[in-house]
C-alpha cells in the first residue's frame, strides 16, 4: 500500500480508514507525503494537517476533477 501511496504525493484521494478504536470513516485527503509507514495529508472533513497509518487505510481511490 506504500508504493500505492507514493504515486498520490500532491494529489487528492478518498480513502477508507480505520481509526482509533475500531471506527471507520471516509475522507477525503491532499497526500503531501509518505515515509516509515506513515501518510501526511491534509484532511478536508477536518480542515487540518493528519497524520494516517497506512496499515490502516482500507482503501483508496483517486479523486476526479471535472471541468465544468
Amino acid at each position: 500500500m506504500e508504493k500505492q501511496m507514493l504515486k498520490y504525493v500532491g494529489k487528492t484521494v478518498e480513502i477508507i480508514y480505520c481509526g482509533n478504536g475500531g471506527s471507520i470513516t471516509q475522507r477525503r485527503i491532499e497526500v503531501q507525503a509518505v515515509e516509515n509507514h506513515i501518510v501526511k495529508a491534509f484532511c478536508y472533513q477536518r480542515r487540518a494537517l493528519r497524520v494516517f497509518r497506512i496499515e490502516n487505510v482500507l482503501a483508496v481511490q483517486p479523486v476526479v476533477r471535472h471541468a465544468g
